[in-house]
């Protein structure tokens, strides 16, 4: 008996076939979206569920505490030292971090510039050293004592012996130099690649315009590399505000008058040495919290919001 085609058969294998090609594309990503929903998602949202929750410590039982977590936070003077301290170090780190690599991309990329990939490897190495080893190295470069290397650089001068990491306005800058010497090399490796995306032939018409090398950078480099610099800009702000490993490397969790408190610092003393989880939780959702706010104002103050 002969196979009767119909048009409805056919219908239905095409549209079969679409149907699968339109699946095709939801299983390639399907593993980054089970991995954020997993390690992302469930995770804030049992956070967010526990910072209402007093959990009883080593055992399963917690009680329902309503939003009293979240007054202790307020109310907390320990917060606000942390919160100022991020919110200081977060500040500096974007100041320096954002137009320094991104000048140094802009030399390094230059046709006159010899050995680029000797430079490209030698901002980069900072980021490959432990942060442990790096924090040992720096403790002991801001060493009170005369022989410190800080402190002989200031001897050269005359300068006596500065106590770095007893004082918050030193503190800071020792924090903020650790930051620096550690991700300037990967901030630039970020517009090194915004750079190569530049057409060179905007670059070529503003030569024969007369543009000299900052003119083409204030007008084209920089209006170019917006969308890295947003990109760098929110990435630098959340390491900013969730600060940990630099602070306790220098000092553990307890530093003189707190100079070295962090947000990230309150959450792991109250989740481990005091088995306070609901209020660890809470310190965890308020940072959450200031991280977004904070890049939704840099975002809307780049434009990034704007109808163009």
């Amino acid at each position: 008996m002969a196979r009767t085609v119909t048009a409805e058969g056919i219908v239905k294998k095409r549209g079969r076939r679409v149907t699968a090609q339109q699946v095709a594309p939801y299983v390639f990503v399907s593993p980054f979206v089970v991995s954020f929903l997993v390690f992302l998602v469930y995770p804030l949202y049992q956070a967010f569920l526990l910072s209402f929750q007093q959990l009883i410590p080593f055992t399963q039982y917690a009680d329902w505490v309503g939003l009293d977590n979240y007054r202790r936070v307020v109310a907390d003077p320990m917060f606000r030292i942390a919160l100022w301290n991020v919110a200081r170090y977060a500040f500096w780190t974007c100041v320096i971090l954002i137009p320094v690599p991104m000048l140094l991309a802009f030399i390094v990329n230059s046709k006159m510039t010899r050995f680029k990939n000797l430079l490209r490897s030698m901002y980069f190495i900072p980021v490959l050293t432990s942060t442990v080893i790096a924090g040992i190295v720096f403790q002991h470069m801001f060493s009170s004592e005369p022989t410190g290397a800080f402190n002989e650089l200031l001897g050269i001068f005359g300068i006596a012996p500065v106590r770095w990491l007893m004082q918050g306005n030193t503190a800071m800058f020792a924090l903020v130099i650790i930051a620096v010497w550690r991700w300037l090399g990967v901030n630039m490796i970020y517009f090194l690649a915004g750079l190569n995306n530049i057409p060179t032939e905007i670059y070529e018409s503003a030569e024969v315009d007369g543009a000299t090398g900052l003119k083409k950078f204030w007008h084209i480099t920089m209006p170019m590399l917006k969308p890295i610099t947003i990109f760098v800009l929110t990435i630098s702000i959340t390491a900013g505000f969730s600060m940990f490993n630099e602070a306790f490397v220098y000092w553990g969790v307890m530093s003189p008058n707190n100079i070295g408190l962090t947000i990230v610092i309150m959450i792991y003393r109250a989740a481990f040495q005091l088995n306070d989880f609901g209020y660890a939780a809470t310190l965890g959702v308020s940072l959450f919290v200031i991280v977004l706010v904070a890049n939704l104002i840099q975002l809307k103050f780049m434009g990034l919001f704007r109808e163009e």
